[in-house]
């Protein structure tokens, strides 16, 4: 990356959250922090909030396009428009996320992913990005943090729409339509919207069937309803459905992918005391895909598979009863979470299983807030029938040293369970794999101060019986070289800088900028795919009813493997985007992507062939949000 623009990116290490004619919202309400509402003046951990306004000024395509400009994520997609994406944060990998969508999980269990590129923005009110270890919280697989996505959901008594269609490059059309409202004690909403485009090959091939266009489509819904059956006490019900369609190429067929992700909820809330709020959810989430291939009419093979049809699916019922009490001072919350993974899987004719494992997990935490003082501490223990017993903790500090300066701290401890696949594939898994183990510790310093607001963050995450498909063959594995198996150790430090800074009340300089080593103890190479630096800078300005916006956006050299024999250049992307309001209630829209056309890899599908990335590209849309 040109040594100029990694300047550039230091010196205006500032954070992209608001509009240029307005200054940041600090009285903003997180709950991913601490799975209880909290003031983000009074958050301890790290954490990013993007709510709806800033999703519809970005007008970014997808949510990856979203998360790629937030502080501390890297994101790796292999193709174009719903191919499989890669979120890491602060060097962690997608599988040491927690992702949850209204509270739920609805990854993969067999992948340990979220498929994020089936999560379309159109359904999205808010995402909460918490950095850093948080399984005292929310139990396994959170080494690197949470991402909590809430769905579209407007409280208002009186029905509203919202609305929109668009047209972009790449024949790429969006449409999305909703309604929310209320009856007396009833509150409802209903989203649809849908996308289809042809994108582009997945694979940087000009030559052969694989050269073709990869093309996308999706459908999706969300719903709510809530009904108030008394002062306090509510009972909800909620749904979320993902329907997406993608090509991707491999030995020159029409290969092709179904995937529908799902979640649906009960939820009792009630305030049985002045003291005591309880909180109930029973839930379900799915993720069910059909990966179409070039079939295999070969007996006599392995992998015979005369329809080319291989079937994974992933079931995860959760319930989770919450209590939290106010105390004379401060906050007791007492949990109990209980996850029932189930997994089936046809990947041919002779290979498939069909596995399940129970975790059962008690939770204890305490927040105060008083005075200059802030304190969190969390205590989690997790009894899954599986790897047995995992205890974990958590304990925060902040201190205001002044109305706008404040100072925190942050020890976290955190574990990974393997996946079903590394668990139990058959002729793959291996049932004694160890569970990932992490500590990790960090501390900021921010500032507020209306018009400019900063913050720099250090961290330090040190990860134990770190898991890779990169073992040698054994008795239940037999693609040696690639078997699943507990290597070395990893240690990921780094800073985090962002700001922002309203230079007058039309114009906003914003930004971040990340410097990290994601390393492996062991060989001291860079992690897969993950760079040592990259950052955002956002340009916004109100002229009137136009608000217009420049970004850069950038990352360091990366490794497509282990070893670090295959890099990826350095790049810097630079987008626009528009909106012009006609109306309180109208609104055009506009995004340009890649100006430059930039030629730029963020992985690869073989060693020598790069999956391919998009080159300029537009998108305009028009929108109708109903005022109350």
């Amino acid at each position: 990356m040109n040594k100029s623009i990694i300047a550039g990116l230091v010196g205006l290490a500032f954070h992209p959250t608001v509009y240029a004619t307005d200054t940041i919202n600090l009285n903003e309400v997180v709950v991913t922090a601490s799975r209880t509402p909290q003031l983000r003046t009074n958050v301890i951990g790290d954490v990013t909030v993007i709510d709806r306004e800033e999703i519809e000024r970005i007008g970014a395509g997808s949510i990856n396009d979203v998360l790629r400009m937030q502080p501390g994520v890297q994101v790796v997609s292999t193709g174009g428009a719903g191919t499989e994406a890669s979120i890491f944060l602060r060097g962690t990998s997608s599988e040491q996320i927690v992702v949850l969508v209204d509270g739920l999980r609805i990854n993969s269990a067999t992948l340990g992913r979220t498929s994020f590129e089936n999560i379309p923005l159109a359904q999205i009110e808010k995402i909460e990005i918490l950095r850093g270890s948080a399984s005292s919280l929310y139990g396994a697989d959170a080494i690197g943090g949470v991402i909590q996505i809430f769905t579209r959901k407007n409280l208002s008594e009186k029905p509203l729409i919202n609305a929109a269609v668009g047209l972009g490059s790449y024949n790429t059309k969006t449409a999305e339509f909703g309604i929310n409202g209320g009856i007396n004690a009833l509150k409802y909403g209903v989203n649809v919207s849908s996308l289809d485009t042809d994108s582009f090959s997945a694979r940087r091939i000009r030559r052969t069937k694989d050269a073709d266009d990869d093309s996308y489509r999706n459908l999706s819904t969300s719903a709510f309803a809530e009904l108030e059956l008394a002062k306090g006490h509510t009972w909800g019900l909620q749904f979320f459905e993902s329907k997406g369609h993608n090509e991707f190429d491999g030995n020159n067929y029409e290969n092709f992918t179904e995937q529908t992700l799902q979640s649906y909820a009960f939820t009792s809330k009630n305030q049985f005391t002045d003291f005591w709020h309880s909180t109930f959810k029973l839930g379900m989430g799915v993720d069910d895909s059909d990966s179409h291939a070039k079939p295999n009419t070969s007996k006599a093979s392995s992998t015979y598979n005369p329809k080319g049809i291989s079937k994974y699916r992933t079931e995860q019922k959760q319930i989770s009863w919450q209590n939290d009490f106010t105390l004379p001072l401060g906050k007791l919350t007492l949990a109990y979470d209980r996850l029932e993974q189930d997994v089936s899987s046809v990947a041919n004719v002779k290979t498939k299983f069909n596995k399940e494992r129970n975790d059962d997990s008690f939770l204890a935490s305490y927040l105060l807030d008083q005075g200059n003082h802030s304190v969190q501490a969390s205590i989690r223990e997790d009894h899954n029938t599986q790897f047995g017993n995992y205890t974990t903790g958590g304990a925060g500090y902040g201190y205001r040293i002044t109305p706008q300066w404040r100072i925190t701290a942050n020890y976290g401890k955190a574990f990974r369970a393997p996946t079903f696949n590394q668990l139990y594939y058959p002729n793959f898994g291996d049932p004694t794999l160890s569970p990932e183990k992490s500590d990790n510790v960090e501390a900021g310093l921010k500032y507020s101060g209306g018009k400019f607001n900063a913050g720099v963050t250090a961290f330090q995450n040190k990860i134990r019986s770190l898991l890779a498909n990169a073992g040698p063959a054994t008795p239940s594995c037999t693609l040696g070289g690639f078997c699943p198996i507990n290597v070395g150790k990893a240690e990921i430090q780094g800073v985090t800088t962002e700001a922002s800074w309203n230079i007058n009340d039309n114009l906003l300089l914003s930004g971040n900028f990340t410097v990290q080593s994601p390393r492996n103890e062991d060989t001291n190479q860079l992690l897969v795919r993950r760079g040592n630096r990259y950052g955002t800078v956002n340009l916004q300005h109100t002229w009137g009813n136009l608000q217009w916006g420049a970004e850069v956006n950038g990352a360091s050299t990366r490794y497509n493997d282990a070893s670090n024999k295959i890099p990826m250049s350095g790049y810097m992307l630079v987008n626009m985007t528009a909106n012009y309001k006609l109306s309180p209630e109208w609104k055009l829209e506009a995004r340009a992507n890649n100006l430059l056309d930039k030629n730029y890899i963020l992985s690869y599908a073989t060693s020598t062939v790069p999956y391919n990335t998009a080159g300029s590209n537009l998108f305009v849309g028009l929108r109708y949000n109903m005022k109350p």
